[in-house]
């Protein structure tokens, strides 16, 4: 079975996106860090309910990845916005099985965070990026069990594609959550949450 675990919003550079979000939700986002292999960085808003939400970017300061980054960030262009999200699981070689266009597994850190990702060999998921990127964690440390939780939850994400209903027939097998909602029409994410300001969303 698959459980969301967080949310990207992708920028051109990292204070783009980190403003972006701390702008829509009326909230500041903590740091977080660089990762290896893919040389990316990354800002981190902890949600209610173990959810949490990262601003990410290319790092100009790293040497440029020997593979295409993850979330297709080499293809990157235009304003900050929310791009991916990502489902964990217990097993990823299983659902990598199950679901070979996800990618292979990748072992990534940051800092002592340790971590396995499908990624594609060109950093492109299918359905134009939204197929959720699938994550298992290494030990108990998590992101969530570190950042400070604020006040915002998470109330809606909406998916929506083209081919919507041969995504949702897909997943619906393993991946059961009230909040997502899957709409025909162009490719895109948006989300609603519940902030001390009241609605927001991105």
């Amino acid at each position: 079975m698959l459980q969301l675990d967080h949310l990207a919003v992708a920028g051109a550079d990292l204070a783009a996106a980190q403003a972006h979000v701390e702008t829509a939700l009326g909230v500041p986002m903590q740091a977080g860090g660089e990762h290896d292999v893919f040389h990316t960085h990354n800002a981190l808003l902890g949600l209610q309910d173990a959810l949490y939400l990262e601003a990410i970017a290319a790092n100009p300061g790293a040497p440029a990845p020997t593979r295409p980054r993850w979330f297709d960030l080499d293809r990157f262009e235009g304003g900050p916005r929310l791009t991916n999200w990502i489902c964990r699981t217990d097993d990823l070689d299983a659902a990598v099985a199950r679901f070979e266009e996800a990618g292979m597994p990748v072992s990534l850190r940051r800092g002592d965070l340790r971590w396995r990702m499908a990624v594609p060999a060109s950093g492109i998921l299918p359905f134009d990026n939204l197929f959720p990127a699938l994550i298992q964690w290494e030990g108990e440390e998590t992101p969530p069990s570190r950042l400070q939780q604020s006040a915002v939850r998470l109330t809606r994400l909406t998916i929506q594609h083209p081919w919507i209903e041969a995504l949702k027939s897909m997943l619906a097998p393993v991946l059961a959550d009230d909040r997502l909602q899957f709409e025909a029409g162009p490719a895109g994410l948006s989300a609603s949450f519940e902030t001390p300001d009241g609605v927001r969303s991105l």
